[in-house]
């Protein structure tokens, strides 16, 4: 039987597969076998859709097109509803491979970065690209955008950090290098004069932006690093693990200031709310097994305070919604498995979920202004989301670059 449920037909001199031509079902026939021409009796079925070159580019088209709303029962007893929306804006795209990381550099514009070793500021507003950025030699892993200017910095599996002015010249501004694997944490003080950087390498690498030299470096055995926040308005440093340990660092010499407990997962990534008192992880999993963000407190008892799980997959990110976006504190979360959710900060409840079929894992998350997020995925780029309240709170697709 074919992929797409046609019959196929073995005839009896081959007794190979082959795509016979069927014939309209006769007037009147009120039976369901009918001969078909040297071959086998088979059921009559109506003309199904051929897997061809002509479905194939059918399918691409449709695939900018959201599928129909329905709900389904997952195995815990939650009951999610996926939401049909109207076909969304493709924008001219931003990279030409997956897209591994997006961060916000202000309230419309966007850099990104991925497998084409290319940083992009992207002006997510009018879908066009601003400046492109090249000088890696592998992937782009992280991007770290400086409040409230137009530097940031990229990060690579070249084992190098570069620094970047979207008003300056084509080359860096700067260049780190120190590690002696992928640079998979990057993070900058609130005042940008320290960059933080993390490896596989399991090393810590506290830098002098202003020289490009390093002031402090610090290891510790099996802690793969996977993702660094710099706290607020605080000499400290948030850092997530393959190890499942989340440290604080106290940049002061770079030393660890708190171990939060131990997970079960691997730790794939952390944000620090805007007052410094909260941060969530999130972390990896399968078939809902892991797959949840965690919220902690910062301040002095450090407990965890909530935990959002209905995810299938690895989650890869997780940010801090802005107030104007909901009535009450919200999360977003955003996973392998294809789907953003929103959750109530206080009660761990999921509000909606948005599901991005085609898209592949959903890689990154940020924060693009006060009503959009930008969620970065493996085969459709970027996506811009709003929230929509018009009937509830909701969160729809409205770009793709």
């Amino acid at each position: 039987m074919g992929g797409c449920g046609a019959w196929w037909l073995l005839t009896p001199s081959t007794r190979r597969p082959c795509r016979p031509q069927l014939p309209a079902r006769p007037a009147g026939c009120r039976g369901h076998i009918f001969q078909q021409p040297q071959g086998m009796l088979l059921p009559w079925s109506p003309p199904c859709k051929v897997l061809c070159r002509s479905c194939a580019v059918m399918g691409k088209l449709q695939s900018k097109l959201k599928h129909s709303t329905y709900k389904y029962s997952r195995p815990d007893g939650i009951v999610e509803e996926r939401i049909q929306t109207k076909a969304c804006q493709e924008y001219s795209p931003a990279h030409v491979d997956t897209v591994s990381v997006v961060a916000a550099l202000s309230s419309d514009l966007c850099v990104s970065g991925g497998k084409d070793k290319t940083a992009v500021a992207y002006d997510w507003k009018t879908g066009n690209v601003v400046r492109r950025f090249r000088g890696h030699e592998r992937e782009i892993t992280k991007i770290a955008c400086v409040h409230r200017s137009s530097q940031f910095f990229s990060a690579s599996r070249d084992r190098m950090v570069m620094m970047w002015d979207l008003h300056g010249p084509s080359q860096p501004r700067q260049q780190f290098s120190g590690h002696a694997m992928v640079v998979t944490g990057l993070a900058v003080s609130p005042d940008s004069s320290q960059l933080c950087t993390g490896s596989r390498d399991n090393t810590l690498l506290l830098w002098d932006v202003g020289t490009g030299q390093c002031a402090e470096t610090a290891s510790i055995s099996r802690n793969l690093v996977t993702h660094l926040c710099w706290v607020p308005q605080e000499p400290y440093i948030l850092q997530t693990s393959e190890d499942k340990t989340i440290r604080l660092w106290d940049s002061r010499g770079l030393q660890v200031a708190h171990i939060f407990p131990t997970k079960q997962h691997i730790q794939t990534y952390c944000e620090v709310s805007e007052d410094g008192h909260k941060c969530i992880s999130c972390s990896n999993g399968f078939g809902g097994e892991g797959c949840e963000a965690t919220l902690w407190d910062l301040r002095q008892t450090r407990n965890r305070i909530c935990e959002y799980k209905g995810h299938f997959q690895t989650v890869t990110s997780c940010v801090f919604l802005p107030r104007a976006l909901a009535l009450m504190p919200t999360i977003a979360t955003s996973s392998h498995d294809c789907k953003v959710k929103i959750w109530n900060q206080d009660t761990g409840a999921c509000l909606f979920t948005l599901s991005l079929d085609g898209s592949g894992p959903l890689t990154s998350l940020a924060v693009g202004d006060t009503v959009s997020l930008l969620c970065a995925s493996f085969s459709r780029g970027i996506h811009l989301l709003r929230v929509d309240y018009s009937q509830g709170l909701a969160l729809r697709e409205v770009a793709a670059f």
